[in-house]
């Protein structure tokens, strides 16, 4: 599902269901088609023995996914909670390569929150870092791609606005903006309350590091 902020010619995000073995090569097409350049992966793989999610990278080496060929380049260890991927896509009918950065968040539980908005604020902080400059959708996935997408979508979106000098931030508009392009995103009370503590965080750190 295509997600818009302002602009409907560009679209700012794709939330996305965790692949199925089934619907690897779709993930893949829909990744090369969107000219994407950054995945987050905000699910584990499984969950209390629960599937959430196939691996659709190779362990090493590449695997080649209909016309998709992926190469895992590098895998670096942030901390306990997350990770980073780095990919090499090749598309085997034209020969057009790109890489393919995944940032993978390992502890956030289906329906749960993260265990502290700091870890996931580092964590969206390197996810943009990597995007900066581009014009193409960030590609966001958990296992529904409503719940936890749609609480890492609205958090990254208010702090954007904010960041480009929005001088009012609505969070429960801004939501019924995201849910009116996608139904259940931010599934719990829980969630949408993490979503306020995260921003309130980075806007006390915004202040903090001005200077006085």
């Amino acid at each position: 599902m295509i997600l818009m902020d302002h602009d409907p010619r560009n679209p700012t995000y794709i939330s996305s269901q965790g692949p199925l073995l089934s619907t690897v090569v779709d993930f893949w097409q829909m990744v090369w088609e969107s000219g994407c350049v950054v995945v987050v992966m905000l699910t584990p793989l499984s969950e209390n023995g629960v599937k959430q999610c196939h691996p659709y990278w190779p362990d090493e080496g590449s695997d080649v996914y209909h016309v998709y060929e992926v190469n895992l380049v590098s895998e670096h260890i942030w901390c306990e909670d997350f990770l980073v991927r780095s990919f090499y896509l090749k598309n085997l009918q034209t020969n057009e390569t790109r890489t393919v950065t995944q940032f993978h968040f390992l502890s956030w539980m289906d329906r749960g929150i993260p265990n502290s908005a700091r870890t996931l604020l580092d964590f969206r902080r390197k996810v943009n870092k990597c995007y900066r400059g581009r014009s193409c959708p960030i590609i966001v996935h958990c296992s529904d791609g409503a719940g936890r997408s749609g609480t890492y979508i609205l958090i990254d979106m208010v702090l954007n606005r904010m960041a480009k000098g929005a001088k009012e931030i609505d969070i429960a508009a801004t939501l019924e903006h995201l849910r009116d392009q996608r139904a259940g995103m931010v599934q719990t009370k829980e969630q949408f309350e993490f979503a306020l503590t995260a921003v309130a965080e980075e806007v006390n750190a915004i202040l903090k590091a001005l200077p006085q």
